[in-house]
């Protein structure tokens, strides 16, 4: 089955760190609605086939819309689409916003999952990072959506921030254990460029990131994972109880998906396409009569994966997880490399196999972007 993504590009305001693409204009939400249901209508058949598995709603802050809008997306996938009885259908939403009113509309809707943006319960992080909501709405929010019935839960913390100590983010992790919230993702705080801590960084008005605490706060979030019973499934992934994020997983195990909206990618195992990252240019081409003349007018760009590709990605993506890299799922061209290049990983205890499956240890999870990129093939 295959996963469905729909990017809506609002927010309130701008995150500091944020490279993601959004405008903090509202101006054309509703035409922007109008149209992320009229490109669903064009291209739902990029998927090889129409039933889903999962509908994530991201941004952006997909938590905005109201109900008349989300039931124009939600009328659309059951017309384009099949759902699956267990399909997880996931809101992305901010702790401001999650207010009886809202949730009341989301709790009638097919929404059944809340991705909660979180990053910090400490005041002193979230002005930091320019957070909308403050630290009391970060931790109500969590209870208030129960309240609702919404048990599917999932909250993103940034740890390695200049304003983030150890002891605040061992509070951070305590509280979420202490919510038993089923499923959490943790970043590292990055700086991207042309974001507006890259500028406060540069102009000297911010301290810089510092790369040893952050490696010190993630081995501290190993040891509060294990000690809570968050099982590490991914990198930056933690659920407890098997409670695995559908959607993101099916990222990493090389499902079919399609992403709707400005700068939304898709996959379709031959295939990936990346629509443009401007509201107004998508607006405009989507505004043609076809998806052959909206492409012409620059929706969206296409690369043909070549067999390295699939390869290269396969490593990239799996050794992330619990699941990690079988070779038998490896073209054949490309088994025997593998099977040669990670004996060196093996053999220093950064890799492990069982079961005929190469799986990252936990010393090899620290540094495992270099693992992947060790074992990609070079065609130079």
């Amino acid at each position: 089955m295959a996963g469905l993504y729909i990017h809506i590009p609002f927010c309130k305001q701008a995150c500091h760190y944020c490279d993601f693409h959004f405008s903090t204009s509202l101006r054309y939400r509703t035409e922007m609605v109008e149209t992320l249901a009229r490109e669903m209508r064009w291209r739902a058949d990029y998927l090889p086939e129409r039933k889903l598995q999962s509908v994530y709603l991201g941004g952006g802050t997909p938590s905005l819309l109201n109900a008349a809008e989300l039931e124009v997306l939600f009328t659309t996938i059951g017309q384009e689409f099949e759902l699956d009885t267990a399909a997880e259908i996931t809101l992305e939403a901010n702790p401001d916003d999650i207010q009886p009113a809202a949730l009341e509309v989301w709790a009638k809707s097919p929404i059944n999952r809340l991705s909660i943006g979180i990053q910090s319960f400490s005041e002193e992080d979230l002005r930091f990072m320019n957070r909308a909501h403050s630290a009391a709405e970060a931790e109500a929010c969590l209870f208030l959506a129960r309240a609702f019935d919404f048990h599917q839960l999932t909250v993103d913390l940034i740890y390695g921030s200049p304003t983030t100590s150890d002891d605040q983010w061992a509070k951070n992790l305590a509280i979420v254990a202490a919510a038993d919230i089923p499923h959490l993702s943790c970043y590292a705080l990055t700086v991207e460029p042309r974001t507006a801590l890259a500028h406060q960084i540069a102009q000297g008005k911010a301290l810089p990131v510092d790369e040893e605490q952050a490696a010190r706060q993630f081995e501290q979030l190993l040891a509060w994972a294990d000690a809570q019973s968050y099982e590490q499934y991914e990198i930056s992934n933690f659920a407890r109880q098997q409670q695995y994020a559908v959607h993101n997983t099916s990222y990493w195990q090389a499902k079919p998906y399609l992403g709707i909206g400005p700068s939304a990618h898709s996959f379709n195992g031959q295939t990936r396409q990346w629509n443009v990252a401007n509201n107004a240019r998508y607006l405009r081409a989507m505004a043609t009569n076809s998806l052959a003349q909206a492409r012409d007018e620059g929706l969206f760009e296409q690369e043909l994966l070549t067999a390295v590709d699939r390869y290269n990605e396969r490593i990239m993506t799996g050794l992330r997880t619990k699941w990690g890299v079988s070779p038998t799922e490896l073209e054949a061209p490309y088994r025997a490399y593998f099977l040669q290049e990670v004996k060196q990983f093996v053999n220093t205890g950064m890799v492990v196999c069982v079961d005929n499956c190469f799986r990252l240890t936990p010393a090899g999870r620290l540094v495992a972007d270099y693992i992947a990129g060790s074992l990609f093939y070079d065609l130079s």
